[in-house]
Parts: C-alpha cells; structure tokens; sequence
C-alpha cells in the first residue's frame, strides 16, 4: 500500500483532534463532574448544585459550622477537613451510598453528639476516617466509631483520649491501618488491637505510655511508641511468628535494650533519643533486662539470658542508637546482630572503643566477636580519641564509616607503639587494615597531621577532612587511596597553596577546597576527571587559564564566590562560561582600579572598568617610541646648539 503526503497529512490532523478532545474531557471532569475543589474560598456552606455525577469533593480550609443532606450519589471521598464543623445533621450523609474516604479532622466535633455520631454512623461503607483534631475523648471516639465494619484506615491524631478500652474497635475489625498519635493515652487495655487480625501498621507516638509488658501483636508489622515515657518493652516468649518488622521506640526512657519476640522479622529499630548506656556496664544493663523479664513473666529466678538469646535470632539490618549516654560500646550485645548492616551510633558518650569482653576460657588473648554483615557505620560526635584495632577487626564488610566531630588522629599500624592486641588507649587510630572501606569521615576531629601512607591499604572512594584547621597534610599521606578516591572535602582547614601538595588522582571527580587561603589551584588536579569542584572564599586573583582549559573538558559545576578576582585579569571567565555551571555566579565580586564590582556588573560593561591588554600593550609600545624620539631629537638640538654657541665664542676672541 502507497500513503500519500497528504494522507498522513489528514491522518495526523484527526489524531491531533482525537488528543484535544481527550483533553478537554479531562478537563471537564476535573471542572465539573467528578473532581471538585472549593479549598480555602471562605464558604460558610457547601455550594449549591455541585453536579450529581460528582466523585471526590474538596471543601477543606473554610468557615463552614453546619453540614446538611448532601445529594451526590456518586460521591467517593469528601474532604471537609479545617473547617469550624460542629453539627452534621442526622441525615447528611444518607444519599451518600458511595462515599468510602471521608476527612473530618480540624473541626469541633466534640459537641453536638447525638446528631453527629448519628450521621456518621450510617457511613457503613466508609473504608478511610480521619476525625483528628476535634477535642474528642474516649467516649465520643467509640461512638464515632460504630457501625464501620469495612474500615480499613483510621486515625485520631491530637485528640484527648487518655485509655484504649476493648471496645472502642469491636465494630471496626477489618482496620489495617491506625494512627493514634498526639493524645493523652497512658492505658492500654488488654484485647484492644488482638483481635484486628489483619492490622499491619499502628501509630501511638506522643502520647503516656510508661511500659509495654505482654506484647502480643503477632499481626502488626510496624509499630510507632516514640515519644512516650516507655522505660522498657518486654515480650513474653512464645513459639508463634510476629510479623513486627519496623519498632520505633525512640525518645522515650528507656534504660534496657527491649526483649522483642523469640520469632521475629524484625528489620528496623529506632532506639534514638534514650536513657540506654546510663547503667554502669553492658554487663549490669542485660543482666537488669532479664531480671526485669523475669519478674514480668514471674520466674522465680532468672533461668536465661533473654535478651541475648532473642537478639540473636532477630534479622536486624538497621538499627539507630544515637543520643543516648553510651559510655562503652556494648560489643557483645550488638554483635549478635549477624545481619545488620547500618548502625547509628552518633551522639553517644564514647571516649574510646576498648575490647573488653568476657573470655569463655583460660586463653591470655581475648575473644574475637565479628559484625559480620556491617557496612555503614556512624560514630559521630562522641569525643572518640581511640579505637581498638580488635574492633575494626570484627568489621569485615564496613564500607562507611562516619568519625566526624571526634578526636581521631589517623596513623599507620608501624605507628602505635603497643601491639595488636593491646586494650590500652593508643593516641592515633589505624585505618589500613579496614580494606573494604570506601568512604571515611574525618571531618572536624583536631587533627594535627596526616602522616603518609595513613590509607595504604584502602580503596577509598569518599575522605571528608574539612574542619581539621591545624592539619599538615604530608606528602603521600593520601597513597593508597589516589588511585580510587573519587570526592575529597579539604574545606576549611586554613590552609595555603604552599602547604598543599596532592598526588595524581586519575579517578577523583568531586573536590571541595573552599573557605582556605588558595591563592593557586594545585597542578596535579590536571589529571583527575574533575565534574564538580568548589574554590569558593579562599584568595585567588584570577585562575590558571591552561589548568582551567584542561578541566574544562570534564567539568561541569565549579564554585567561586568569595574570592578577590581582578576583574582585568578573567580571561578563564570566558572559558568557563562556555560549558560550565557556576551556582554561585551572582555572588561573586571582582575588584578594579576603580572599586570592587560584581562580576557579573563587570562582564557587560567591561570597557568602562578595564582596557584590552593587547590595547594597553600597542599603547604602551607607541609611548616608548614617542618618548625614544623625543629624547633624540633633544639630544640632537642641545648639541647643535652647544655648537653654535662654541663657534660664536671664538669669533669673539
């Protein structure tokens, strides 16, 4: 078959009008029919004749006090939700049939009951409540609640309910999701959430809780306590599987690690913003936890290490132990966790990381434990000045490693004048042998100087040195990792070209040399693949225009404000802006004879600041000659004049 030029012509016209027409349908739906928004247009009552084919009403962020019988049969999720709502009359929602997403939260629905629990409860299909925010107590949330068999999505966020009682969900079995946070629950009554079988996620933050004994939700699969007063959470053991995969229990005051299920799937526990560590040892904080479970389950005396004996069958891979009183790092506890792969541990009291164990035998060298799945591990802000070679001898897999805000001075093993084993306080710290490592952070640690061959043995990607502001940086202090670094952060370590000298990188792409005294950018740096590089408030006059030209073939992003540039010297100005972002561009000033500008001020009128250099040289170059021939033809006249005179004082005589 032949297609003529005019029939694809035709052809393209009629799928053109095809795609209009869709669109301007979709936009009449969204206008008029299915999809309505009224938000935030001061009603003080639904609009009339809203359209009965309508679908999904907005009418959040109004004035409305007072709701009324709605005729929208079609009607699937209504939002009224920051209104000043206190009565729905008893038959507001009956031609409703349909409605499945219903939003009532900032309102003052804790007046007017009889009406307003009425109303809701002829809602029989409603799949998803909100009814946050409306002052409600105990009382008033049961009676919302009635008649909502098909509810799958409730929450009550920042009510004034003070206890869960049985049977505030007996009519809402089907619920999945429940968020109850922001309240004033301290009590829990048992069989509150057992017998929703298919609930998976349950929020309870902020609220009174001072204990969680007896938990027993086998089918919640994430579970929020955070910012309650929870001073320990014990399970009782039992031989069923808990679907528990997400805990958080932080900010609360903790002073034990929590006894979780024996059976568990448990990926992610927040432990942040607690007491743990307060206790003296690891060894009085597990032995205070299994004495706690015993007097819980009522033992007589304590027949196992629960704690332990738990931890060791939890599938942990994150877990967040920031901002608590960690004194020493509790190797045992934590080393039970074969498959955890990030630890949080920022923020704690640690001075050093000592390998003190226990020994299971007569043996003079300690037990090795290993953290056999870790790979990124943060240490930040602890105040650490030494780590135990044995400790990074159990990390085997750790590619991160996060020092920054610490006392950290990095050498080599040859360096520490103890041996291997030693459990004394060593003053630097040895990286080489942590061979899987890829990105290290030393930032801001006091660091006096980086030795040479201080990564030998690393394949880093990341170093992060910034804030180091006395650090001389040797000579091959960086061989080991120059051939795969690819980011290094030197920012603010008050240092000068002179004191800097970098190897050849040929992997580095991302520098960070901002907030010194550079007056040059180091020469090595012509060998590295750079895409971004910040030179931002150091001391440079101008850039080397042959260094720039040669970066320019790979860069992309380059930052320099807060430099004195001489606006008459930017000839690598004119390569940059070719093909490379400059973010900071508008903030960066340059400085004349005349005074400092911006330089984006100088680039349209440079002529009023500056004149071409090969013009100053011509000019330059005509004012030497004139000057040449001035004096000659002085010379010239003075001689002949000399002369002259010479010759009428011998015809005198």
């Amino acid at each position: 078959m032949v297609y003529r030029v005019s029939d694809l012509k035709s052809d393209f016209r009629e799928l053109q009008g095809d795609i209009t027409l869709q669109l301007n349908q979709q936009r009449s739906e969204k206008l008029s029919g299915k999809m309505n928004s009224w938000r935030n247009r001061n009603l003080s009552s639904v609009p009339p004749d809203l359209g009965a084919d309508l679908r999904e009403l907005d009418l959040s962020s109004n004035f409305i006090r007072q709701l009324h019988a709605l005729a929208l049969p079609y009607l699937e999720q209504l939002d009224l939700s920051s209104n000043q709502l206190d009565l729905i009359s008893e038959e507001a929602f009956e031609n409703l049939a349909r409605l499945e997403h219903l939003n009532l939260s900032r309102n003052e629905l804790n007046i007017n009951l009889d009406s307003n629990s009425k109303a809701l409860q002829s809602l029989g299909r409603l799949k998803s409540l909100d009814i946050s925010m409306n002052g409600l107590n105990n009382h008033v949330a049961e009676l919302y609640l009635r008649n909502k068999s098909a509810l799958h999505q409730l929450k009550i966020t920042g009510n004034a309910l003070t206890r869960l009682s049985h049977s505030l969900f007996r009519e809402s079995k089907g619920l999945k999701i429940i968020t109850i946070d922001n309240n004033l629950i301290s009590e829990i009554a048992p069989g509150t959430f057992e017998p929703l079988s298919q609930l998976e996620t349950l929020n309870l933050a902020r609220n009174n809780l001072e204990h969680i004994c007896g938990f027993k939700l086998y089918q919640v699969k994430y579970l929020n306590l955070s910012e309650n007063s929870l001073e320990f959470f014990v399970t009782s053991e039992d031989d069923r599987l808990y679907s528990l995969e997400i805990l958080d229990l932080s900010y609360n005051k903790l002073l034990y690690f929590p006894i979780v299920p024996k059976l568990n799937r448990l990926k992610y526990l927040h432990l942040q913003n607690n007491l743990l560590g307060t206790l003296n040892s690891e060894a009085s904080m597990v032995s205070e936890a299994n004495s706690l479970y015993s007097q819980i389950v009522r033992e007589e005396r304590v027949l196992k290490n629960r704690l332990h004996s738990n931890w060791r069958l939890m599938p942990l891979i994150y877990i967040d132990l920031s901002y608590n009183h960690f004194r020493a790092f509790p190797l045992e506890t934590l080393s039970l966790l074969s498959s955890l792969e990030t630890m949080n541990f920022s923020y704690n009291c640690l001075q050093n990381i000592s390998w003190k164990i226990r020994h299971y035998s007569q043996s003079a060298n300690p037990r090795q434990l290993f953290f056999r799945s870790l790979k990124h591990l943060s240490l930040q802000s602890n105040g650490l000045v030494h780590i135990s070679p044995l400790f990074f001898k159990a990390l085997p897999q750790i590619q991160t490693l996060n020092l920054e805000d610490n006392l950290v001075q990095p050498c080599t093993a040859t360096d520490n004048m103890t041996s291997f084993y030693s459990t004394q306080d060593e003053s630097c710290v040895a990286f080489e042998n942590l061979t899987t490592l890829k990105h290290l952070n030393l930032k801001e640690n006091n660091m006096k100087m980086l030795k040479p061959k201080s990564f030998r043995r690393n394949s880093l990607v990341s170093l992060n040195l910034a804030k180091n502001q006395h650090m001389v940086l040797d000579e091959g202090a960086l061989e080991g990792a120059q051939t795969t670094l690819q980011s290094l952060i030197l920012s603010e370590i008050n240092m000068s070209s002179s004191s800097l000298s970098l190897p050849c990188m040929p992997a580095l792409t991302h520098i960070n040399i901002s907030n010194n005294r550079f007056k040059e950018i180091p020469i090595s740096l012509a060998c590295s693949p750079l895409k971004s590089i910040d030179l931002s408030n150091n001391a440079f006059f101008t850039l080397n225009h042959s260094l720039i030209r040669i970066l320019s073939n790979s860069l992309s992003v380059m930052f320099i404000a807060g430099n004195p540039f001489n606006c008459c010297d930017s000839t690598w100005l004119a390569i940059l802006n070719k093909t490379i972002e400059l973010p900071d561009f508008n903030e960066t000033k340059c400085f004349t004879n005349i005074k400092n500008i911006m330089i984006r001020e100088y680039l349209q009128s440079p002529s009023l600041y500056c004149q071409d250099k090969e013009a100053q040289g011509v000019h330059l170059g005509q004012m030497v000659i004139i000057m040449l021939f001035i004096a000659v033809l002085s010379a010239t006249l003075i001689f002949f004049i000399k002369k002259l005179c010479c010759s009428q004082i011998f015809s005198i005589e």
